[in-house]
């Protein structure tokens, strides 16, 4: 079963926002076994909608399309589908006129005509309801290929392939079945994973596929198998992640498809454990990579964002005798960033992040991408220098999952010992 994705928008194609819609697509699709063939962008402009239309037509069974729904001009998707599946006529969709409805009764906001209009739907198409926005989602039929329209908002989308699309696709199709079993690791590289393990890599089965998915600062590794999941296989994939563990017990961090963030939090939750953070370089995306998971609040306590002297000073108490002598970006003064961390938020647990994010304000002895990173609890400070390289946002990432990374060695060292 292959499908393509279209995503539809200018702002794509000048580089004004990134394509994320498609990669979280793209993996939902591939957990219920349907590959992707091809993922296209192109323009606010008919013919080239239909002419992706028609080539995704001869290459997949799915295509499933992004963008151009909104009430503005530049938006002519549906008219666009419209003419490409020789609708008659468009007509009002009263669930959809209900939701639009709701939504501008909630903020209080002027309904306009312009509005109303996106409840008005080409009559040969299904609508699958967006309960989260105005643009409705529509389903076309043709030669036994499927074609779903959805909003290129992120949030709308993803609740409309959740709750909507992936449940029709199941219904509609006769799915291969797919097992799928994830190790995330930190701290290591893909090469390196890959010379480590492969003799486990050349003892697999031919139904059973081991993948190195990297990002900056882990990797995670899926085993996965599209033979029927029996219990004998099962079992087998789950006797392979055993042997991947016991060769890398210092790198693997989660059994399951989570980020790091969310396996800390799990293990601190689980111990009744709290955690703050202290950060300058990394201006609160360490905070950022927390709060996005639900719940956090077990956990986090909070922080602060300490880039200056005066506030590494005032809310983390580092001496300024320490600041001058030493600087920011040192090992004393990360040590002290930590200390003030658990003392004045009263955590458990804390992460201190300082260093030179670029591209400019290196030095000789402190080049670009120098990071010094902290992690500890009362009885134990762990304190790191890195040298990420010169890329700025590059360096706030790594230098975010590389805190991480340190926290969790910490806390699986004392959740070992207790």
């Amino acid at each position: 079963m292959l499908a393509e994705l279209i995503t539809i928008g200018d702002e794509i194609l000048i580089g004004q926002i990134i394509d994320s819609n498609s990669a979280w697509m793209a993996t939902e699709l591939n957990k219920i076994g349907i590959k992707v063939k091809q993922i296209t962008s192109v323009s606010d402009d008919a013919e080239h909608i239909i002419e992706a239309l028609k080539n995704a037509e001869d290459r997949a069974d799915i295509i499933l399309v992004t963008g151009g729904l909104g009430p503005t001009k530049d938006d002519i998707t549906k008219k666009t589908m419209a003419q490409y599946f020789k609708s008659k006529s468009f007509v009002l969709h009263e669930p959809t006129l209900k939701v639009v409805n709701d939504i501008f009764k909630r903020y209080n906001a002027p309904l306009l005509e312009v509005n109303k209009q996106q409840a008005l739907v080409p009559d040969n198409c299904e609508v699958l309801l967006n309960d989260q926005g105005t643009a409705p989602s529509m389903l076309f039929r043709k030669d036994k290929k499927i074609f779903i329209s959805m909003p290129g908002v992120p949030y709308e989308m993803m609740n409309l392939m959740t709750s909507k699309v992936i449940p029709f696709i199941k219904k509609e199709f006769n799915l291969p079945a797919v097992y799928h079993r994830t190790i995330l690791t930190a701290g290591v590289g893909e090469s390196f994973l890959a010379e480590k393990l492969a003799d486990i890599e050349d003892s697999l089965p031919n139904y059973i596929k081991l993948a190195y998915l990297p990002k900056l600062g882990s990797v995670r590794l899926r085993l996965s198998t599209k033979e029927h999941a029996t219990d004998e296989i099962k079992n087998e994939v789950q006797a392979y992640i055993s042997k991947i563990i016991d060769l890398i017990p210092e790198y693997w961090v989660a059994k399951e498809d989570i980020p790091i963030e969310k396996a800390i939090l799990n293990l601190m939750e689980a111990n009744k454990l709290t955690l703050s953070v202290a950060e300058s370089c990394t201006g609160g995306f360490i905070s950022q990579l927390i709060t996005q998971h639900p719940g956090c609040s077990s956990v986090f306590t909070g922080g602060g964002i300490v880039y200056s002297y005066e506030l590494k000073t005032k809310l983390l108490g580092v001496k300024k005798e320490t600041l001058e002598k030493f600087g920011a970006v040192s090992e004393e003064t990360i040590t002290e960033m930590v200390l003030g961390a658990l003392t004045n938020f009263n955590s458990d647990y804390a992460i201190a992040v300082s260093g030179i994010a670029g591209p400019d304000g290196g030095m000789p002895d402190k080049p670009v991408g120098t990071v010094w990173i902290g992690v500890g609890n009362r009885e134990k400070t762990v304190v790191k220098k890195f040298n990420f390289g010169n890329k700025r946002l590059q360096n706030i990432e790594r230098s975010s999952i590389a805190a991480l990374n340190l926290l969790f060695r910490l806390l699986k060292e004392f959740n070992a010992e207790s």
